[in-house]
């Protein structure tokens, strides 16, 4: 077709380039170059650039002296789900733009339909809060049956099944929601634009319509994102700095539970994590994760080691599985779910050196139970203590609790938050707690119920391990 040629852009960079490479000469990343066809430009058809005002008018912005500025008075509305308001920091912002990715089937769908009920039925003080839900995939009578599924009478929430993003915008403006939610950013496209919808031009030239509308109108934006087989955001990763936050869904489909993490967040801590199940009346949040984590722990087997790891502000109580056992390879196997493999190779390179253990002889598989990923040092000891206990078939008695940072010369360290760590095992019935000696030297501990195991190296932590019967 005269007029249109192909090109292909980097979808990390947006670097372009006429034909195909394996690595990106701008960014260096490897197979990141998506195939896009573009109209080529004349001087009859370029256009002036898209501008963003950000001061709420679409007026040109001017310059302020920075001591002359206000801070601005963000109204948060409330979700109906406060794992997910703790996730954005307290609530949904006026005028922000998330992101929410998973895979498919993970339920995204299904949350922002509960989200979009939740949200019309809290009126503000002036009037009611009107939520438009525009979907690109679904028609309406399939938006029907999901909502009388889950039981959502749908109160000022309105339904677009559309993917054309001028038509979609005319129709914001006609009925000036406060919400709109887009599901999802990869089945919009615009006339203007000649390439399929779901290309990286397509792909950014929507999010940055509904960007510039967000931010001068105040209206709150919710993403849908679709993700790729490597798991990240399918389309630029210029699109992930565009909008305020970014949430990933995770999960086992095959699992009734879910986990938001927040991975950008301007308005917000992005430690956080809200964790739902899924139902068949929609998800429910999970209060209480620590117990969630720990129900049907297996009594008396070795192998198995309660840890307490801070998720932002919230200590969660997860369970470390090990089996340690011959193997029948030249090289044994090593594998790791739920924790950083590298950490367990480390770990497992110092239980060898400093305890002399065998470990080059059996293969050593890890596993975290509930499908959380746990990354912070803080579970080395507990992760020690598993493997130690699968090797050497001795029992980790079901009361004890490992809390501890593991260096290369054995040696335990001290660890942060510490108090809620321990008031959380305490809270759940543990009556031992096994910590580092350089937090109970900094300052005195107190509580009641649990008794502290100070230990300066991995050796002293041995002592909790017996024998099975």
């Amino acid at each position: 077709m005269k007029g249109v040629k192909t090109i292909y852009i980097c979808s990390e960079c947006e670097y372009k380039s006429p034909k195909w490479m394996g690595k990106c000469p701008s960014c260096g990343a490897w197979n990141s170059f998506v195939e896009d066809v573009v109209e080529a430009e004349t001087k009859a058809s370029v256009s002036a650039p898209r501008r963003i005002s950000m001061n709420g008018t679409g007026a040109q912005n001017q310059t302020f002296r920075f001591d002359e500025l206000e801070l601005p008075d963000y109204i948060r509305s409330e979700t109906g789900f406060g794992e997910l308001d703790r996730v954005l920091g307290g609530g949904l912002v006026s005028g922000s733009v998330v992101l929410l990715s998973g895979e498919p089937g993970i339920g995204k769908s299904t949350l922002l339909m509960q989200i979009s009920d939740a949200l019309g039925k809290h009126d503000t003080q002036t009037r009611e809060r009107k939520i438009l839900y525009v979907s690109g995939e679904e028609s309406g009578s399939q938006l029907k049956l999901r909502a009388k599924r889950m039981g959502i009478t749908g109160k000022n929430l309105y339904v677009l099944t559309e993917t054309n993003i001028e038509n979609i915008l005319d129709e914001i403006s006609k009925i000036k929601p406060d919400v709109v939610i887009v599901d999802s950013i990869q089945t919009v496209y615009s006339d203007r634009i000649t390439s399929a919808p779901g290309s990286t031009t397509q792909i950014k030239e929507s999010a940055l319509s509904f960007i510039n509308l967000a931010k001068t109108a105040g209206i709150s934006m919710l993403l849908v994102g679709h993700v790729n087989k490597e798991g990240s955001i399918a389309g630029p990763k210029i699109l992930e700095h565009m909008v305020d936050s970014v949430l990933y869904f995770e999960g086992e489909r095959h699992q009734s539970y879910r986990i938001i993490r927040a991975i950008k967040n301007r308005y917000g801590s992005t430690n956080e994590i809200g964790v739902f199940e899924m139902t068949d009346k929609g998800l429910d949040e999970v209060q209480n994760p620590s117990e969630m984590l720990l129900a049907g722990r297996p009594k008396n087997v070795p192998g198995n080691c309660a840890v307490c790891t801070m998720e932002g502000t919230r200590p969660l109580i997860a369970e470390i599985q090990a089996l340690v056992t011959n193997t029948s390879f030249p090289a044994p196997r090593r594998a790791a779910n739920g924790i950083d493999y590298n950490r367990m190779c480390l770990i497992l390179a110092v239980l060898e050196k400093r305890l002399g253990l065998k470990f080059f002889q059996s293969d050593v598989y890890m596993n975290v139970i509930g499908g959380l990923r746990i990354d912070e040092p803080a579970s080395d000891v507990a992760a020690a203590l598993s493997m130690i206990s699968s090797l050497t078939d001795k029992i980790i008695p079901d009361d004890v609790i490992a809390i501890g940072e593991l260096g290369l010369s054995g040696e335990c360290r001290a660890v942060s938050n510490i108090e809620m760590r321990i008031l959380e095992a305490a809270r759940l019935g543990f009556t031992k707690a096994i910590i580092p000696y350089r937090n109970i030297e900094k300052r005195k501990i107190e509580v009641n119920g649990i008794e502290l195991i100070p230990i300066k190296s991995i050796y002293e932590a041995l002592s909790v391990l017996v024998s099975k019967e």
